[in-house]
Protein backbone atom coordinates (compact mmCIF):
# COMPACT_ATOMS: atom_id res chain seq x y z
CA UNK A 1 0.00 0.00 0.00
CA UNK A 2 1.29 2.90 -1.37
CA UNK A 3 1.34 6.10 0.84
CA UNK A 4 2.01 9.77 -0.53
CA UNK A 5 5.29 9.92 1.76
CA UNK A 6 6.16 6.98 0.71
CA UNK A 7 5.69 7.67 -3.10
CA UNK A 8 7.96 11.26 -2.80
CA UNK A 9 10.28 9.13 -0.72
CA UNK A 10 11.00 6.03 -2.86
CA UNK A 11 13.28 3.79 -1.54
CA UNK A 12 14.22 5.83 0.85
CA UNK A 13 11.25 5.17 2.60
CA UNK A 14 12.24 1.67 3.75
CA UNK A 15 15.16 2.65 5.52
CA UNK A 16 12.96 4.91 8.18
CA UNK A 17 12.51 2.80 11.70
CA UNK A 18 9.68 0.73 11.19
CA UNK A 19 7.45 3.21 13.42
CA UNK A 20 8.30 5.72 11.48
CA UNK A 21 7.22 3.74 8.34
CA UNK A 22 3.94 2.87 9.88
CA UNK A 23 2.87 6.07 10.69
CA UNK A 24 3.54 7.67 7.69
CA UNK A 25 1.72 5.04 5.62
CA UNK A 26 -1.82 6.77 6.91
CA UNK A 27 -3.41 7.11 3.82
CA UNK A 28 -6.16 6.01 1.29
CA UNK A 29 -4.94 3.29 0.42
CA UNK A 30 -4.59 1.51 4.09
CA UNK A 31 -7.55 3.53 4.79
CA UNK A 32 -5.46 4.70 8.53
CA UNK A 33 -5.86 7.97 10.26
CA UNK A 34 -2.87 8.56 12.92
CA UNK A 35 -3.80 10.64 16.36
CA UNK A 36 -0.64 11.48 18.33
CA UNK A 37 -0.93 12.30 22.06
CA UNK A 38 2.08 13.70 23.68
CA UNK A 39 3.50 16.65 25.46
CA UNK A 40 5.66 19.58 24.42
CA UNK A 41 8.47 19.73 26.58
CA UNK A 42 9.03 23.36 25.05
CA UNK A 43 7.39 25.78 22.72
CA UNK A 44 9.93 28.64 21.82
CA UNK A 45 9.96 32.12 20.31
CA UNK A 46 13.13 34.06 18.82
CA UNK A 47 13.69 37.80 18.89
CA UNK A 48 10.23 39.85 20.54
CA UNK A 49 9.92 41.42 17.10
CA UNK A 50 8.58 38.11 16.20
CA UNK A 51 6.17 37.91 18.07
CA UNK A 52 3.25 40.43 15.92
CA UNK A 53 3.99 38.09 13.05
CA UNK A 54 3.28 34.93 15.19
CA UNK A 55 -0.18 36.64 16.38
CA UNK A 56 -0.78 37.44 12.56
CA UNK A 57 -0.47 33.87 11.51
CA UNK A 58 -2.14 32.53 14.25
CA UNK A 59 -5.36 33.81 13.01
CA UNK A 60 -5.61 31.50 10.47
CA UNK A 61 -3.96 28.88 12.87
CA UNK A 62 -0.58 28.92 11.66
CA UNK A 63 2.50 28.67 14.05
CA UNK A 64 1.77 29.33 17.38
CA UNK A 65 1.40 33.02 19.12
CA UNK A 66 2.61 31.45 22.90
CA UNK A 67 5.72 30.21 24.40
CA UNK A 68 5.28 26.93 26.97
CA UNK A 69 6.61 24.66 28.73
CA UNK A 70 5.18 21.06 29.39
CA UNK A 71 2.33 21.65 27.22
CA UNK A 72 -0.04 18.78 26.45
CA UNK A 73 -0.68 18.73 22.38
CA UNK A 74 -2.32 16.33 20.09
CA UNK A 75 -1.63 15.77 16.04
CA UNK A 76 -4.25 14.42 13.75
CA UNK A 77 -3.07 12.91 10.88
CA UNK A 78 -5.86 12.06 8.83
CA UNK A 79 -6.36 11.23 4.77
CA UNK A 80 -9.61 12.17 2.68
CA UNK A 81 -9.64 12.98 -0.63
CA UNK A 82 -9.89 17.70 -1.31
CA UNK A 83 -12.31 19.21 -3.64
CA UNK A 84 -9.50 19.03 -6.32
CA UNK A 85 -9.71 15.15 -6.31
CA UNK A 86 -6.19 14.93 -4.36
CA UNK A 87 -5.46 12.65 -1.87
CA UNK A 88 -4.94 15.01 1.16
CA UNK A 89 -3.26 14.16 4.64
CA UNK A 90 -4.15 16.46 7.81
CA UNK A 91 -1.67 17.96 9.91
CA UNK A 92 -3.76 20.04 12.88
CA UNK A 93 -1.75 19.62 15.71
CA UNK A 94 -3.49 21.45 18.71
CA UNK A 95 -1.61 23.05 21.53
CA UNK A 96 -3.47 22.67 25.02
CA UNK A 97 -1.60 26.50 26.25
CA UNK A 98 -3.02 28.30 29.83
CA UNK A 99 -6.23 30.10 28.62
CA UNK A 100 -6.87 28.95 25.27
CA UNK A 101 -5.80 26.30 23.23
CA UNK A 102 -3.86 27.18 19.90
CA UNK A 103 -3.94 25.26 16.77
CA UNK A 104 -1.68 25.00 13.91
CA UNK A 105 -3.30 23.61 10.70
CA UNK A 106 -1.47 21.78 7.41
CA UNK A 107 -2.55 19.72 4.80
CA UNK A 108 -0.26 17.86 2.76
CA UNK A 109 -0.32 16.64 -0.79
CA UNK A 110 1.69 14.85 -2.99
CA UNK A 111 3.40 17.18 -5.63
CA UNK A 112 2.83 16.60 -9.29
CA UNK A 113 6.22 15.64 -9.90
CA UNK A 114 5.31 12.76 -7.34
CA UNK A 115 9.14 13.65 -5.76
CA UNK A 116 7.95 16.07 -3.26
CA UNK A 117 5.07 16.62 -0.50
CA UNK A 118 3.82 19.91 -0.90
CA UNK A 119 2.38 21.55 2.68
CA UNK A 120 -0.47 24.15 2.74
CA UNK A 121 -0.67 26.02 5.56
CA UNK A 122 -3.31 27.05 7.94
CA UNK A 123 -7.01 27.57 7.42
CA UNK A 124 -7.39 29.14 4.29
CA UNK A 125 -4.22 27.85 2.39
CA UNK A 126 -2.72 30.96 1.78
CA UNK A 127 0.89 29.87 2.39
CA UNK A 128 2.29 26.75 0.34
CA UNK A 129 5.99 25.46 1.00
CA UNK A 130 7.66 22.48 -0.35
CA UNK A 131 8.87 19.58 1.35
CA UNK A 132 11.96 17.32 1.03
CA UNK A 133 11.63 13.94 3.15
CA UNK A 134 14.80 11.94 4.10
CA UNK A 135 15.64 9.37 6.26
CA UNK A 136 18.78 9.81 8.44
CA UNK A 137 20.88 6.75 9.29
CA UNK A 138 19.86 6.00 12.20
CA UNK A 139 16.09 5.64 11.05
CA UNK A 140 14.92 8.84 11.91
CA UNK A 141 12.95 11.16 9.92
CA UNK A 142 14.35 14.70 8.85
CA UNK A 143 12.18 17.30 6.75
CA UNK A 144 13.14 20.56 5.27
CA UNK A 145 11.38 23.09 3.70
CA UNK A 146 11.63 24.57 0.68
CA UNK A 147 10.42 27.69 -1.42
CA UNK A 148 7.73 29.15 0.34
CA UNK A 149 4.64 30.58 -1.41
CA UNK A 150 1.40 33.17 -0.72
CA UNK A 151 -1.63 32.64 -2.77
CA UNK A 152 -4.92 35.23 -2.79
CA UNK A 153 -7.08 35.51 -5.96
CA UNK A 154 -4.91 36.04 -8.63
CA UNK A 155 -1.52 36.48 -6.37
CA UNK A 156 0.98 33.80 -6.95
CA UNK A 157 4.03 35.19 -5.48
CA UNK A 158 6.58 33.96 -3.95
CA UNK A 159 8.13 34.92 -0.29
CA UNK A 160 11.09 36.43 -0.37
CA UNK A 161 13.43 35.23 1.98
CA UNK A 162 13.95 38.29 4.22
CA UNK A 163 11.05 37.68 5.53
CA UNK A 164 10.42 33.85 4.96
CA UNK A 165 11.97 31.35 6.93
CA UNK A 166 13.26 27.48 6.81
CA UNK A 167 11.57 24.90 8.60
CA UNK A 168 13.69 21.45 9.44
CA UNK A 169 11.75 18.96 11.56
CA UNK A 170 13.41 15.84 12.77
CA UNK A 171 11.18 13.06 13.79
CA UNK A 172 12.23 10.02 15.74
CA UNK A 173 11.24 6.93 17.68
CA UNK A 174 12.59 5.84 20.82
CA UNK A 175 12.41 2.93 21.65
CA UNK A 176 12.88 2.58 25.30
CA UNK A 177 10.24 5.35 26.13
CA UNK A 178 7.82 3.97 23.61
CA UNK A 179 7.18 7.35 21.91
CA UNK A 180 7.81 9.58 18.94
CA UNK A 181 10.17 12.43 19.79
CA UNK A 182 9.67 15.49 17.53
CA UNK A 183 11.73 18.71 17.22
CA UNK A 184 11.02 21.55 14.84
CA UNK A 185 12.64 24.97 14.34
CA UNK A 186 11.86 27.32 11.79
CA UNK A 187 14.71 29.83 10.92
CA UNK A 188 15.15 33.03 9.01
CA UNK A 189 18.23 33.49 7.05
CA UNK A 190 19.00 36.74 8.05
CA UNK A 191 17.42 36.67 11.90
CA UNK A 192 18.21 33.79 13.09
CA UNK A 193 15.56 31.26 15.20
CA UNK A 194 12.41 32.11 15.16
CA UNK A 195 9.83 29.84 16.39
CA UNK A 196 10.06 25.86 17.65
CA UNK A 197 9.27 23.36 19.79
CA UNK A 198 10.15 19.91 20.49
CA UNK A 199 8.31 17.12 22.51
CA UNK A 200 7.19 13.73 22.58
CA UNK A 201 3.86 11.97 21.90
CA UNK A 202 2.25 8.12 21.56
CA UNK A 203 0.18 7.16 18.54
CA UNK A 204 -2.93 5.64 18.06
CA UNK A 205 -4.52 4.36 14.39
CA UNK A 206 -8.08 4.16 13.22
CA UNK A 207 -10.17 3.03 10.46
CA UNK A 208 -11.30 5.73 8.44
CA UNK A 209 -13.64 3.99 6.55
CA UNK A 210 -15.71 4.32 9.60
CA UNK A 211 -14.87 7.03 11.35
CA UNK A 212 -14.27 9.44 7.87
CA UNK A 213 -13.11 13.04 8.77
CA UNK A 214 -13.71 15.12 11.80
CA UNK A 215 -15.60 18.29 11.32
CA UNK A 216 -13.53 21.69 11.40
CA UNK A 217 -10.10 19.20 10.49
CA UNK A 218 -10.61 20.17 7.15
CA UNK A 219 -10.12 24.07 6.10
CA UNK A 220 -12.16 26.66 5.29
CA UNK A 221 -10.92 27.07 1.61
CA UNK A 222 -8.70 24.78 -0.48
CA UNK A 223 -6.04 25.98 -3.21
CA UNK A 224 -5.34 24.04 -6.55
CA UNK A 225 -1.71 25.88 -7.13
CA UNK A 226 0.59 23.46 -6.60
Amino acid sequence: MTSIFRTAMGSDFDRLHPQLRRRFSVGLASGRACTGRGVMDRIWHGPAFVKPFLALGATRNILVPRAGRSVPFVIENVPYTDGFGRETVTFVRTFDLPGRARRFDAQMVLGPRGDRILDYLGTHQHLATDLHFQAEPDGSLLIRSGEHRFREGVVDARVPELIGATAEVREAYDEAAGRFRIRVSVVNRYFGPLFGYEGSFTAAYTDIRSRGVRPGLRPVREEARA
